[in-house]
């Protein structure tokens, strides 16, 4: 790939958008391909001047501050980081090609990668599926929006490689080009602070499959209706179109039936795995995310037997529905992923026994509306309300006409544990689940979920 890349930059001047994990990720192959050639870092922060890893470089030139971005068609090629809201940029011109790391990457190594996406799911679904092809004996690598830049791992990929590779709408939102096998799990209301519209960010994420070939594999889930909607817009793909569905009808390739998920191809009926079997993924939503890792695996040659086991021994992720422990005779539950209502509502479908519930963050403006009749007959008691969208939250279900529940509005998370332990029933669930972003208070969702484990250790 170093070839490649070198073949494809040779003439032209660079610029790189942002410098979090994945623009120092793509400066750094650049800089072995080029050891001297100029490249511009374009970055709203100042202090990016100041980083150790580039204060040696003689052959770097800096443009920071407010207003930077307005400099992008002054360059061939302009590399867009995931964290630079498309929003941000100025009108492109004819001149400057815009790109990734991720078009990149898949341009070169697409024919090898399981490529999943969706508002909700990914990383889980993303995890599992490396997963199941680790404990098959099969060689596979887990990059993109997980937290490793696909570039970072280039020396490692053989031939034989399978990348799984966690995609998120920004990092798609420019591509060209797509996996071999693409998953797209769902489309809701979510990072609206980042696009002009939220048909915007619906469009970023379809082009997991609009970016494919003729032969490559597209896995889709048609329950969901903002996705279904899409494809109906958009259809029909070149690539070959595989529906999944707990509900499913004649023509759905991926269906649940009895427990049973079955994979439906021109000459048979398989089945793929027996969800009666047990797994530690609980929930609807986590039974979509089964059903998209196990038809993943398949056609990249896993068996059946291999998918069941890899299923049945994958332990699920940290800030996913996770039991934090029992404390003070509350069982604790820390859910800082969610930051839709849809996924809020799944935690709570899911574990059935919520007595207390937090909710709120950072406001991006999302829809709650179909929060409120869910928590009018959920048999939840008490809501903590949070940060500015806790606030907007109180407000709007107050005015909806909220019945029998006990509101609390909290100014941080000392005082939101200090809350739940005096209101939640006594071998009850407290459950941070908050249909929020983390932005206001915390770095991101991990750092909620860590300072709320952390508060409860201690309380």
């Amino acid at each position: 790939m170093k070839e490649f890349i070198k073949a494809f930059l040779s003439d032209k001047s660079i610029a790189l958008l942002g410098f979090g994990r994945e623009g120092r990720s793509t400066y750094k192959l650049i800089r072995e391909v080029f050891p001297q050639k100029s490249i511009t870092i374009i970055d709203e922060n100042e202090n990016v001047r100041l980083d150790a890893d580039l204060i040696l470089d003689q052959n770097l030139i800096f443009n920071t501050g407010k207003g930077c971005m307005e400099s992008i068609n002054d360059f061939d090629i302009a590399f867009k980081s995931p964290g630079i809201p498309s929003n941000s940029l100025p009108e492109k011109s004819s001149h400057v090609h815009l790109t990734s790391q991720t078009d990149i990457f898949l341009e070169y190594f697409g024919h090898q990668a399981i490529g999943i996406t969706g508002t909700k799911g990914k990383s889980t679904t993303s995890s599992l599926i490396y997963h199941i092809l680790k404990c098959a004996g099969k060689n596979a690598l887990l990059v993109g929006n997980i937290g490793i830049p696909p570039f970072d791992c280039i020396d490692e990929i053989k031939p034989d490689s399978t990348i799984v590779m966690e995609l998120s709408s920004h990092q798609l939102e420019f591509v060209t080009h797509a996996p071999h096998i693409a998953v797209l799990l769902n489309i809701f209301q979510e990072h609206l602070d980042h696009y002009n519209s939220y048909r915007d960010y619906q469009l970023a994420k379809l082009n997991i499959g609009k970016c494919q070939n003729r032969g490559d594999c597209f896995i889709y889930n048609e329950d969901n209706e903002a996705l279904a909607n899409l494809l109906n817009e958009f259809q029909p793909f070149e690539t070959q179109m595989i529906p999944f569905s707990i509900s499913p009808n004649p023509f759905t390739a991926v269906g649940l039936n009895d427990e049973m998920i079955w994979f439906k191809s021109d000459s048979e009926t398989l089945k793929l795995y027996d969800t009666s079997a047990g797994q530690p993924l609980k929930g609807q939503h986590n039974l979509y995310n089964i059903m998209a890792a196990a038809t993943s695996c398949f056609l990249r040659g896993v068996t059946i037997d291999e998918i069941g086991a890899g299923i049945r021994s994958f332990n699920g992720l940290e800030h996913r529905i996770e039991l934090v422990g029992e404390y003070s005779g509350i069982i604790w539950y820390n859910d800082s992923i969610a930051t839709i209502p849809e996924a809020t509502i799944e935690a709570a479908k899911t574990l059935k026994d919520v007595d207390t519930l937090i909710l709120g963050g950072f406001d991006r403006g999302i829809d709650y509306t179909i929060l409120y009749p869910f928590l009018n007959g959920s048999g939840i008691r008490n809501l903590i309300f949070v940060g500015e969208a806790g606030k907007r939250i109180n407000k709007e279900f107050a005015l909806f006409g909220q019945k029998d529940l006990n509101f609390f509005e909290a100014a941080d998370y000392n005082q939101v544990v200090q809350i739940a332990s005096e209101k939640t029933q006594k071998g009850k669930i407290c459950l941070l689940s908050p249909a929020a972003a983390s932005y206001d208070m915390f770095k991101n969702f991990e750092d909620r979920g860590n300072s709320f484990k952390n508060l409860i250790y201690k309380h």
